[in-house]
């Protein structure tokens, strides 16, 4: 498969092993599964963007003072509690050591890549504890364990170089919504608080004259010439043993978005009401994007399907309302939940960099003139068949909702 260049530093000599990029490292560099040539300076020294190893908590209602109803947070909702995670925050710090219940928890953000993703910190039974590296390899953070200073890329959870190199952290459920949406679906949640014991510019983004620029900050390895922006944000699913991307545009189109992978049915929640975190200096002023989740329709042994209406979802069977974290909220399915499918949102460059065979779901358009889905690289055999999405059957006993 063609392979764009990659701009590589030096081959590091044994000799200096232990001066990566970034600082000083006392990592055992002699086990890797990556060229130590990929690690690439992104600038500040380890640890030097500073992570938050001890998170204090604010009601909703107190973080409403200062957080946008629709700026964008990382929901997580584990052992019956429920947090946020506001991006304004994880900009400064991309790293959040938490615990919730009994499961200690690594909250990552990696702002090149435009990819929030919740580790479990445990690997065969031990918490390690961990912070950023000041690397980047694919555009994407590096981070480093403080124990064995082994090195693990954010955006797959892999530990590729050091003592524990192929060890991998495990994904837990989360999700990227507007700040209302988590409030109205956990009024007694907890909201991380700006008291970080750091003093930085929460509100802003400093990147944001970068992602004006179209094109990733550093080298990446992609699999060949893409057909549409690399910087096009990708909403992957990962379900029945495979998985497929679905470029923002598309979703934006659809709203709720139904197929399979395999023998696992899967839909798409998406909504344009969440404000961009990386597109202006004040995160206020940004303009919206696409927040997006993904789940199993089956609830109690029943497939349901979805359409959405004047802002809210609901399913075709009951004209229940579901919200977009993928609870019923009135009507005959009120208090059931949808379960979570594996997800992650990413840049293309930096999802494609790692998963280069990745089919990719593309939004009809001039060259793509009918509705339906078209994968790249483009391939009949893969090519699932049209879905559409209708308006429910009112025939139903139960009537569909009115607008207000």
């Amino acid at each position: 498969m063609l392979r764009l260049p990659v701009v590589l530093l030096a081959a590091l000599p044994p000799a200096v092993w232990g001066q990566l990029p970034g600082g000083t490292w006392r990592t055992d560099l002699a086990k890797h599964s990556v060229p130590l040539t990929e690690f690439v300076s992104a600038g500040p020294k380890k640890d030097a963007i500073p992570s938050i190893d001890h998170a204090r908590f604010a009601s909703v209602s107190d973080a409403a003072a200062w957080l946008a109803e629709n700026e964008p947070v990382i929901s997580v909702e584990l052992n019956g509690e429920a947090r946020a995670y506001p991006l304004q925050i994880l900009i400064w710090h991309l790293l959040v050591e938490d615990r919730i219940g009994e499961t200690p928890i690594l909250i990552s953000f990696s702002v090149l890549c435009n990819s929030a993703i919740v580790f479990d910190r445990r690997v065969a039974g031990t918490v390690y504890e961990f912070g950023f590296s000041g690397m980047v390899r694919n555009s994407n953070v590096v981070m480093f364990d403080r124990q064995t200073e082994s090195l693990w890329q954010q955006l797959t959870g892999e530990a590729i170089a050091g003592s524990l190199t192929g060890a991998r952290l495990a994904i837990l459920d989360s999700q990227v919504v507007p700040f209302n949406v988590f409030r109205q679906a956990y009024p007694g949640g907890k909201v991380l608080s700006r008291d970080t014991g750091s003093k930085r510019g929460y509100g802003t983004d400093p990147y944001s004259k970068y992602m004006s620029s179209g094109h990733p900050l550093f080298p990446v390895s992609l699999p060949g010439p893409l057909p549409f922006p690399s910087t096009e944000t990708l909403v992957v699913v990962q379900a029945g043993g495979g998985e497929r991307a679905y470029v923002t545009p598309l979703l934006r189109q659809r709203r709720v978005l139904e197929s399979r992978i395999g023998d696992q049915p899967f839909v798409i929640f998406s909504t344009r009401s969440m404000l961009d975190a990386l597109d202006a200096p004040v995160i206020a002023d940004s303009r919206n994007t696409v927040a997006a989740a993904v789940f199993s329709p089956a609830v109690d042994g029943k497939t349901l399907s979805f359409y959405k209406r004047h802002g809210v979802f609901f399913d075709k069977q009951t004209h229940s309302a579901w919200d977009l974290l993928g609870v019923s909220t009135s009507g005959p399915m009120a208090g059931k939940r949808l379960k979570p499918l594996p997800y992650t949102v990413s840049f293309a460059f930096a999802w494609l960099a790692f998963h280069p065979d990745t089919p990719v779901v593309l939004a009809p358009g001039p060259s793509m003139p009918e509705a339906g889905e078209y994968l790249w690289p483009m391939s009949e055999m893969d090519l699932p068949e049209p879905r559409h999405t209708s308006l429910p059957d009112t025939s139903t006993s139960v009537p569909a909702p009115q607008p207000h």
